[in-house]
């Protein structure tokens, strides 16, 4: 564009300029806007603007800590139409926080009614909950009428509204703060005050200096201390590291302990949860786990919380490890969780920095000296005041006479006692000598000293007030010295504001509530090795409804079906055993016996245990035996032997083993059990060749293991070629043919028919 069109004109009341530099200019407003008057807390007082005018309106209000409460709305809509012209229901969640101890370490809003809980649920409207501050909240605001900070505008002009708070304590890392601006974020986790408190005193020791060492800083304040308490697992140097950077993250986990039930029995008890985890959603995703057997050991999750936390884990057996229980539970649940650090403040409440600990603590303590100095400006400006009012009481006392004379008798006593010289005597109530004594009677009032007197009350005017009155001023003189000695003096500004921290430290220090360990990863034991061996019957149908009956039953046993369906595979087996399900589509999954449903009803379909596709079909179920060899074959005839151990699955989508396209299916899976193979093809022919002829593989498409002009593979098995060729007729008798030369042949070869009386259905078995 040329300079004609990038600059803007004005043409009546419109005002033209370019798109780009229209909507940059605005959005630069309004990011600004909410870095600085919303999302990112002031470095001095912790605070974000919307939480400092709601107690600065709650102490408007008078609600201090040992007075009444006020109902929650009528605090937030002074604060909404006084200081923060936004929803009230946004100051009302923003006041609530203040008072949920589970969320803030040191609440500053003590509620009374529902201010909602850990469970997640929300508070009450505002029209049934009262609030008033807490003393942390008035010790943030102590001094605010001593001119400790600078106050400006509020919306619309009526009033002033507190720049900063003076914060007797370091607010921002005793509460911490979360907030999302524009291009930038802010995460503060709590702490503990007792180790803010000494880190300050330690820094305040050696005059705030930069020459504090960041490790020195960090044995003082170990860590987050969360309201909810739990354990942090985080390496001591990626905590260190974190408080030097500001930005980093920390591991919690849940606080437990196993709790004996009786006759060998247990159950884990957990107390303390990971911060901000709403307890109802941590119980529902470990049902869930439950539910899809991502932990399989674990049998029950309860909530027997009342004040405290009281979660309840039941062990599928006692002879599980609660250690490895627990474990699994972490790396599945909100159990254990990250909180990450991003210490982004407002530096003097303009300038956003990701700052460090030790920036952020000197921060403070730099705003406490501008505090302390203006404090103390403000008591030296009283005094003075309070001093020349005293001297004008002395003169007056000094000259009593003469002072109700011009009372009593000038027509302007105020003039006249400005325009009197009290540097001479005068008649007087008191002795020549008294006049002698040092004291400031000499010269001319003020207007403020002849306004004083004119005030005093005629039964002050006693000997035993002036008495007084001199004492007040001496101890005033004394005072003001050790101020002004103050002001110039830096080495006494930090001492008097480490004897400030601790009596905060004295005030409202407490135990730490977050404790530290190491985190000690156990290996997962077998699931065998924790469930107790007992005997069951598995049964599976032939429409894939599976189930476990308990004991070893006899497996002739007439047994129940839905309707249409009936009995596929039937054996004996224990509950810390494996199962093996191979489908058509090549994939073999894992069931565990102990996670079978009971005998009791049909079972469940294998298809919701595991994934398997609704076109795929059971070929083989078996128990999976260590160390053993399966045959694997597709219809199309190619095969390999895979080791049971490589087939084993860890998740519900199995493991391919054999790699089946288009119309090919799996249809072998057979155990190798001897040191030859037979093939059967649909076209009826036989064919044997030795086990060594296949390769062994943990996954592929195979070698050939018969050749076909037409149909493809229909049933094969391994046997010992000394023992002979078996199968079973149709009487349901034990057929075997020992001699087989006639049958031998190369792997790949087509093979003979097969021998007289061998099954129509071209199966072995």
């Amino acid at each position: 564009m040329n300079d004609e069109t990038d600059s803007p004109n004005i043409e009546g009341k419109n005002l033209a300029e370019p798109l780009r530099r229209a909507i940059g200019d605005r959005y630069l407003t309004y990011a600004l806007s909410t870095i600085m008057h919303r999302a990112l807390p002031d470095v001095r007082d912790g605070l974000k603007p919307v939480h400092r005018r709601i107690l600065y309106a709650m102490s408007r209000l008078r609600l201090s800590a040992n007075g009444g409460f006020l109902k929650s709305a009528k605090i937030s809509g002074d604060t909404m139409g006084d200081f923060h012209p936004h929803g009230d229901g946004a100051i009302y969640d923003a006041m609530a926080r203040l008072a949920q101890d589970f969320n803030v370490r040191y609440p500053l809003v003590d509620g009374q009614g529902n201010f909602g809980n850990i469970d997640g649920d929300n508070p009450a409207a505002s029209r049934y909950t009262e609030a008033r501050m807490t003393a942390m909240a008035e010790a943030l605001l102590e001094g605010l009428d001593e001119n400790a900070v600078d106050f400006r505008p509020n919306y619309d002009g009526r009033l002033d509204e507190p720049a900063v708070l003076p914060a007797a304590f370091p607010n921002l890392l005793a509460n911490g703060s979360s907030g999302i601006a524009v291009g930038m974020a802010t995460n503060i986790p709590p702490h503990n005050i007792t180790e803010l408190c000494d880190a300050c005193i330690h820094l305040a020791k050696a005059d705030n200096s930069d020459r504090v060492r960041d490790d020195t800083l960090i044995e003082f304040v170990n860590g987050p201390d969360f309201p909810t308490g739990g354990t942090i697992i985080e390496p001591a140097d990626a905590i260190a590291d974190a408080y030097r950077t500001g930005r980093g993250g920390f591991r919690v986990r849940a606080a437990w302990g196993v709790e004996d039930t009786g006759r060998g029995q247990w159950q884990i008890v957990v107390t303390e949860i990971p911060y901000q985890v709403q307890k109802s959603r941590l119980i529902e995703k470990i049902a869930e786990t439950i539910h899809s057997k991502k932990v399989p050991i674990l049998a029950d999750v309860r909530d027997e919380s009342a004040e405290d936390i009281r979660i309840v884990l039941e062990p599928r057996s006692k002879n599980v490890d609660p250690d490895v229980l627990m474990n699994m539970l972490f790396r599945n649940s909100d159990l254990e969780s990250r909180f990450s650090l991003n210490m982004n403040v407002l530096i003097d409440g303009v300038t956003p920095k990701v700052a460090s600990l030790k920036e952020v603590l000197r921060a403070f303590l730099t705003h406490r000296r501008d505090v302390l100095a203006r404090r103390s400006q403000h008591r030296l400006d009283k005094i003075d005041h309070r001093l020349a009012v005293l001297e004008g009481f002395i003169i007056a006392f000094l000259n009593l006479d003469r002072v109700i004379d011009i009372i009593r008798y000038d027509d302007d006593p105020k003039a006249g006692l400005m325009r009197e010289d009290w540097s001479k005597p005068h008649a007087r109530a008191v002795s020549e000598a008294d006049y002698e004594t040092p004291g400031p009677g000499e010269g001319e009032l003020t207007e403020v000293q002849v306004d004083a007197i004119l005030n005093m009350r005629l039964r002050s005017l006693r000997r035993l007030e002036e008495l007084e009155l001199r004492r007040e001023f001496d101890e005033l003189t004394k005072e003001r010295a050790d101020l002004e000695d103050l002001l110039e003096n830096e080495g006494r500004q930090w001492k008097a504001i480490a004897d400030q921290l601790r009596e905060v430290k004295k005030q409202f220090g407490d135990a730490r509530r977050t404790n530290f360990a190491e985190a000690v990863e156990i290996e997962d034991v077998p699931l065998e090795a924790m469930i107790d061996r007992e005997p069951i019957t598995v049964v599976c149908s032939q429409m894939g409804w599976i189930r476990a009956m308990t004991g070893h039953i006899d497996l002739a046993r007439e047994l129940k079906f839905k309707d249409g369906d009936g009995p596929r595979y039937i054996f004996h087996a224990e509950t810390t055993d494996r199962l093996l399900v191979f489908g058509s589509n090549g994939r073999f999954y894992t069931l565990s016996a102990s996670s079978l449903p009971g005998g009791r009803g049909m079972g469940e379909p294998v298809r919701l245990m595991v994934d398997l596709p609704n076109e795929a079909e059971i070929i083989a179920l078996f128990i999976h035996r260590p160390g053993a060899r399966l045959l694997v074959a597709s219809t199309a005839g190619d095969g390999f032997v895979v080791p049971e151990d490589e087939v084993m699955a860890q998740t519900r989508a199995g493991k391919q083993a054999l790699n089946v396209r288009g119309e090919t299916r799996a249809a072998v899976c057979r155990p190798v059990e001897g040191d030859h193979i037979a093939a059967v093809g649909e076209n009826r022919k036989v064919l044997v060749f030795p086990v060594a002829d296949l390769p062994e593989m943990g996954r592929g498409k195979g070698v050939r293991l018969q050749k076909y002009k037409d149909g493809g593979l229909s049933d094969a098995r391994v046997f010992n070629l000394a023992d002979g060729l078996s199968w079973l007729d149709p009487a349901g008798r034990t057929r075997v043919v020992t001699e087989l030369a006639e049958w031998m042949g190369a792997r790949a070869s087509a093979g003979r028919m097969a021998p007289r009386g061998f099954p129509q259905e071209n199966k072995f078995t």
